[in-house]
């Protein structure tokens, strides 16, 4: 399921050519970002990279939407796994899903 714009590196989602996950844009579009803050917030890219990502999910939003879900997933189980993180990190990881909430 890769486009130009977007590609599967070993199961997670990178835009083509950064290290910027597909996950990142997705949730600043959902939380209503514009295409063109969402390229401010990441250095690096141009506009047409993100409006490529966004298209990219528009066109696959079922199975991005169950990727993301499966990745939260794996992020639960890993924090169960592990040390327990500082109080200033559980408070900012509890505003990130938040605010990242799927619908």
């Amino acid at each position: 399921m890769s486009t130009g714009h977007v590609e599967d590196r070993g199961g997670v989602y990178y835009l083509a050519g950064t290290r910027i996950s597909l996950d990142s844009i997705v949730h600043a579009f959902r939380a209503g970002s514009s295409p063109e803050s969402i390229r401010e917030d990441f250095e690096g890219l141009v506009l047409a990279d993100v409006y490529g990502a966004i298209s990219f999910y528009l066109d696959h939003q079922a199975d991005v939407d169950a990727y993301l879900l499966r990745r939260k997933n794996q992020w639960a189980e890993l924090e169960r796994q592990g040390t327990p993180p500082s109080q200033d990190l559980r408070a900012r990881l509890d505003r990130a899903r938040s605010d990242a909430t799927l619908p």
